[in-house]
């Protein structure tokens, strides 16, 4: 299936959409298969213990999820979350994450995906994520 928006299209909509937000994520890369972005992590995102909270890592995998899906149908903003289910793996480092999100089935009201979640300097992944997003009709 043909992508719907380019990653310049993301940023846009982000900014128009979630202007409180925009800044921290950057889309760096799209195709059909998976988009990856980058959520810059700052000192309000640790937790004790000098690692990434898990609230944290959840924000970015639904964020990212919600971006794969509208790569495939366009700019819906009424696109919103109805599952997820998020697996912490292992201590993520303080420092920017990296989510690789994959659209596993797209269908007229549902999508289904998943997101691996990555530490920048990690060769493991630290969470996975399995995601359900409710499509607007229209």
């Amino acid at each position: 299936m043909a992508l719907k928006m380019t990653i310049e299209d993301m940023h846009r909509f982000l900014a128009d959409v979630f202007p409180a937000v925009c800044d921290i994520f950057e889309v760096q890369a799209m195709s059909e298969e998976e988009i990856t972005v980058r959520m810059k992590v700052s000192e309000r995102d640790i937790r004790p213990g000098g690692t990434v909270s898990g609230p944290t890592m959840f924000t970015l995998a639904d964020v990212s999820y919600y971006l794969a899906t509208l790569s495939h149908i366009g700019p819906k903003a009424l696109t919103v979350t109805t599952s997820c289910a998020i697996d912490f793996m292992r201590k993520p480092a303080a420092t920017d994450l990296i989510a690789k999100a994959r659209v596993l089935k797209l269908g007229k009201v549902l999508s289904v995906g998943d997101v691996m979640i990555y530490s920048v300097g990690m060769d493991k992944p630290v969470a996975h994520a399995n995601l359900t997003y409710s499509i607007p009709k229209g």
